[in-house]
């Protein structure tokens, strides 16, 4: 083997780690938008982040998406409507 190949198999594997690296990165995107903005759904979009990762990156764009929308709040609920 010859410094050429070695160097070709030093350059093969930094390109795998990287590419690893960028999928991991993307499938943790969604939840941290979520969690950094206190969306209240934050733990399904996280999930649903991972998810992306066995489903081909399909509906990453979706949950993305989701991360960045916030819901409007729900109205307060009065004290006599409350559970007896």
């Amino acid at each position: 083997m010859g410094i050429f190949d070695i160097f070709a198999w030093i350059v093969l594997a930094i390109l795998v780690a990287s590419g690893a690296g960028i999928v991991m990165m993307m499938g943790m995107w969604p939840g941290r938008v979520a969690h950094a903005r206190n969306h209240p759904q934050a733990e399904a979009i996280a999930i649903g982040g991972w998810l992306t990762l066995f489903l081909g990156f399909v509906f990453w764009p979706l949950v993305v998406i989701w991360a960045y929308t916030l819901t409007p709040p729900s109205p307060p609920v009065a004290e006599e409507e409350r559970a007896p």
